[in-house]
This record gives C-alpha cells, structure tokens and sequence, in this order.
C-alpha cells in the first residue's frame, strides 16, 4: 500500500507525524508476511528542504515529501523542457 495525502499547504512536521502514524498503523495491522514496508509520500504545495531532513532524520518508514504544482505548464514551457532534457541525454 503507498499512503498519498495531498496537502493544500506547505509541508509541516505535523503532516509528517501523521502520515508516520498511518503507515505505522498498516504495517502493524495490514501487513501480510512478505510484503514490503509501506511507502508514504506526502504532497504538499512547497517545502523546506532543511525542515524536511530534520523531520524525516531518524525515521525508520520511507517517507517521501514533494512538491506539486496547482496548474500544468503551458505547451511551450513543456515543449522547451522535453527539448533540454533531450539535449541532456545526447551529452
């Protein structure tokens, strides 16, 4: 099971804790023998780098923090990053 919450603000610590505890939860309650650990990963709409290394530093589940954006790029901005990526893989 992946856990997916999407946060309509900045990452906290507290949505950290939380998302630990759902996945602590399954792992102890839902977990089959040979599954693998929970992953978590946790959307929100900025974060701290800083904030985000010591919230996770020590924590045993594979916890995931990212950014999402609200609205998709426009056609040439996609257009213009696909360009660059390729250019990045024929060096």
């Amino acid at each position: 099971m992946i856990s997916r919450p999407l946060k309509t603000e900045p990452f906290n610590h507290e949505n950290l804790g939380q998302l630990n505890t759902y996945l602590n939860w399954f792992a102890e309650n839902e977990r089959s023998e040979g599954d693998n650990l929970p992953i978590g990963l946790l959307l929100c709409t900025g974060k701290n780098e800083a904030l985000v290394r010591y919230a996770t530093a020590g924590m045993d589940n594979q916890l995931f923090v990212s950014r999402y954006q609200v609205a998709l790029p426009d056609k040439e901005q996609i257009a213009s990053f696909i360009a660059t990526q390729l250019r990045n893989v024929t060096k």
